[in-house]
C-alpha cells in the first residue's frame, strides 16, 4: 500500500484536501497520514474514495464531514461536527467528540471510543454509530434511522422526537425525550447490536447488558390530544 505524509506545521490544509479530492481510482488503495493537526477545522472532507487517512492528533470543526468510502481515523479527539452527513465508510475517533458527531450522518460506521457531547447522532438518516463512553443531552433528536450504540450513560432527553432509529444504552439514562421509550430487545434488534459491537472493537461487551429504546409513534401525526408532547 503507497503511504503518504503530510505535515501541516509546513503544508497548508488546502494543499491536503486538494490531494485528497483527486479522482477516486488515483487515490483508492492509498495510505494517508496528516501530523499536527492542532485543532484545524474541515480535515479530510468530502472524500470519495477507498483511501485509509490517519488525523494524527486532534482535529477541530467538521472533520471528515461528507465521508464517502474512506476510513478516517483521528488518534486525538474530535471537535464539533465530526462525520457529520457520513454517506459511507469508516471514522474513528479515538479520542474524545464534541457536539452533533454523525449529525444527519446517512451510512457508514462512526466510532468514538470515548465520550461525545451535546446532540450525538441529531437527526441520524441511516448510518451507525458506536460511543465507548457517554453521550450528551438531546443525543439521536429527531434520529430518523439507523443505530446508535451507547456503552456508557445518556444524558437528558434521549431520542426526542425519534422516528425509526434504534438506540442501545448500556447504561444509566437521565432521561427520555417526547416519544422516546423503552423497547423489548428483539432478536433482530440483538443482532445488530451483536455485529455493531463486533466492529467496534467490542466483542467482548454482553450484549444482553444494553437496554433498547426507540420511538412510540405518537407525533408520528399531529393529534390534540398529543399537543403538550410537541
Amino acid at each position: 500500500m503507497e503511504s503518504l505524509k503530510f505535515d501541516l506545521e509546513n503544508t497548508e490544509l488546502r494543499t491536503v484536501n486538494q490531494y485528497l479530492h483527486r479522482p477516486a481510482a488515483e487515490l483508492s488503495g492509498k495510505s494517508v497520514v496528516i501530523s499536527n493537526p492542532n485543532g484545524a477545522h474541515n480535515i479530510a472532507v468530502g472524500l470519495n474514495a477507498e483511501v485509509n487517512v490517519t488525523i494524527d492528533g486532534h482535529a477541530g470543526y467538521y472533520a471528515a464531514g461528507m465521508n464517502q468510502l474512506a476510513t478516517v481515523t483521528v488518534t486525538g479527539s474530535a471537535s464539533t461536527g465530526v462525520a457529520e452527513n457520513m454517506m459511507s465508510g469508516v471514522v474513528h475517533v479515538k479520542g474524545f467528540a464534541s457536539n452533533a458527531a454523525g449529525a444527519t450522518a446517512q451510512g457508514g460506521l462512526l466510532i468514538i471510543d470515548g465520550d461525545a457531547g451535546l446532540r450525538c447522532g441529531i437527526s441520524l438518516k441511516g448510518a451507525d454509530i458506536v460511543v465507548g463512553g457517554s453521550v450528551g443531552s438531546f443525543s439521536a433528536f429527531m434520529a430518523q434511522a439507523g443505530n446508535l450504540v451507547v456503552l456508557g450513560d445518556a444524558g437528558e432527553a434521549l431520542g426526542d422526537s425519534l422516528y425509526e432509529a434504534r438506540l442501545f444504552v448500556r447504561g444509566n439514562v437521565k432521561s427520555l425525550g417526547a416519544d422516546c421509550e423503552e423497547k423489548e430487545m428483539d432478536q433482530e434488534s440483538r443482532n445488530i447490536l451483536v455485529d455493531l459491537l463486533a466492529k467496534s472493537g467490542h466483542s467482548e461487551v454482553d450484549p444482553d447488558s444494553f437496554k433498547l429504546f426507540g420511538s412510540a409513534r405518537t407525533l408520528y401525526n399531529f393529534h390534540v390530544d398529543n399537543a403538550g408532547a410537541y
